[in-house]
């Protein structure tokens, strides 16, 4: 039943207007990095390292919240509108398979966010002028990483549209919440605060190293975020009359 409600969600978003928010909002960032990296060419002096944090400063913090947010909430509103909660929740289905389906759906739509933001990045270093290969491996990493980071902010997000009905407000959550992920990072605390954990998943501050904390702590910070939000998704859709 989880499969029919993953292509129920994709069909419901194969025509939406979200998809301009993916295509547009991680160029803008590109750019702006880009163009910080070049400005500061006195400074930064690891090539391709030193751009991926210029790249990441704006896309971690302020954008790829962003575009979370609109994911979440774009997909959650498409329930609000026109009472359409009342026919999900009475089909014959679990509520949490619900959540989780949701959950699945924004996750690939962050990784293939990341996926863009990447190419972006090799792009970028190819145009102006980066004299050694890309670090593909590492930009994997990264991205995979980020995903996976991404993916408990998601699932905050999610939690919070089913109580907020409104677009903007979840969307304005998120925005502060990247922020707050920039002042936990700067205390040391990007590995256990949820909004930091993209960034972090992205060594977004240090590229060039390896997580104090490992992939596979990392990796276990983040699944314990995802089942215990998600369990409360599910228990908050179970009792709460939508």
């Amino acid at each position: 039943m989880l499969r029919k409600l993953l292509k129920a969600e994709r069909i419901k978003l194969k025509r939406s207007p979200v998809w301009l928010a993916f295509l547009v909002m991680p160029v803008i960032p590109a750019l702006l990095g880009t163009l910080n990296y070049l400005n500061n060419l006195e400074l930064l002096q690891s090539e391709w390292y030193s751009m991926w944090t210029q790249h990441t400063l704006f896309t971690c913090y302020f954008f790829l919240p962003i575009m979370i947010g609109v994911y979440c909430a774009y997909i959650m509103r498409l329930e609000h509108n026109n009472h359409n909660w009342n026919k999900v929740l009475t089909m014959p289905v679990r509520r949490a398979e619900v959540f989780i389906s949701k959950l699945f759906t924004v996750s690939f739509m962050i990784l293939i966010s990341e996926i863009w933001i990447g190419v972006l990045f090799v792009i970028s270093g190819k145009i102006v002028g980066m004299a050694a290969e890309p670090p593909y491996a590492d930009i994997i990493i990264w991205c995979l990483f980020g995903t996976i980071g991404g993916m408990v902010m998601a699932a905050i997000q999610l939690f919070i549209s089913i109580y907020v009905k409104s677009f903007a407000m979840p969307v304005g959550i998120a925005f502060a919440g990247g922020l707050s992920g920039l002042l936990f990072l700067a205390k040391d605390l990007g590995h256990i605060w949820p909004y930091s954990l993209m960034a972090y998943g992205m060594n977004s501050n240090a590229p060039q190293e390896l997580m104090e904390s490992g992939y596979g702590t990392f990796a276990m910070i983040c699944l314990v975020y995802i089942i215990a939000v998600a369990a409360m998704g599910s228990v908050v859709m179970n009792r709460k009359d939508i």
